[in-house]
């Protein structure tokens, strides 16, 4: 799931550089271009296609699981709930903004990973509904627990640890060599790596 505006960018070149890689050891590559699908962000009630639950009061969660009980979801979204399923490990490459993901995979997050899919009550963390597959984040920034914890762990991904490169516009032309030369390298032994421990201390106490 690759979320920059520019091809040529630094975020390009890494998406490129996995393609190839991951092409090369045999993988069927499934690449979802947020900018260039012109993917819709906005949760909004148009994400419901058929009669709403509760016509009184909008509930966009509540509303959204319904819907995909009753299979009336969009097809943008459907569409991209068949490519995780379907896959064994999801990547996601983005720049950091304001210390979050930009706001057009954030918008695929809370569209695409809705309840009765990605999770359900009970059905979370470790019981989380995308189980079979493995995420792992290549960020030009960090962005600590929140996306791990707060997100594709509660939705039951196996979360590899994150690949972060710090401040490349700013890098020297060797520095960004090194960057991607060390995430091809990883790329080449990442169906042997264990999943990072994402439950935060604090969740205990809960």
């Amino acid at each position: 799931v690759y979320a920059h505006q520019e091809p040529r960018s630094f975020n390009g070149s890494l998406k490129n550089v996995t393609v190839d890689e991951l092409s090369r050891q045999g993988c069927t590559v499934t690449v979802s271009d947020l900018y260039a699908m012109n993917f819709e962000p906005r949760a909004t009630r148009k994400d419901i296609t058929g009669a709403l639950s509760n016509p009184e009061v909008f509930s966009y969660g509540v509303e959204m699981y319904e819907a995909y009980k009753k299979r009336s979801l969009p097809g943008d979204i459907t569409d991209e709930q068949k490519k995780v399923q379907e896959a064994d490990l999801v990547i996601f490459q983005f720049p950091l903004y304001w210390f979050s993901v930009p706001a057009i995979l954030k918008g695929w997050m809370d569209r695409v990973l809705c309840q009765g899919f990605a999770f359900d009550i009970p059905g979370f963390y470790d019981s989380g509904l995308l189980q079979v597959c493995w995420a792992r984040c290549q960020v030009t920034g960090d962005l600590g627990n929140f996306t791990w914890h707060g997100t594709l762990h509660f939705c039951g991904f196996k979360v590899l640890a994150p690949q972060i490169n710090f401040a490349p516009e700013i890098a020297s032309e060797e520095e960004r060599k090194g960057m991607v030369a060390a995430w091809t390298q990883r790329l080449q032994t990442i169906w042997k790596e264990e999943p990072i421990p994402c439950t935060v201390p604090w969740y205990f106490g809960q």
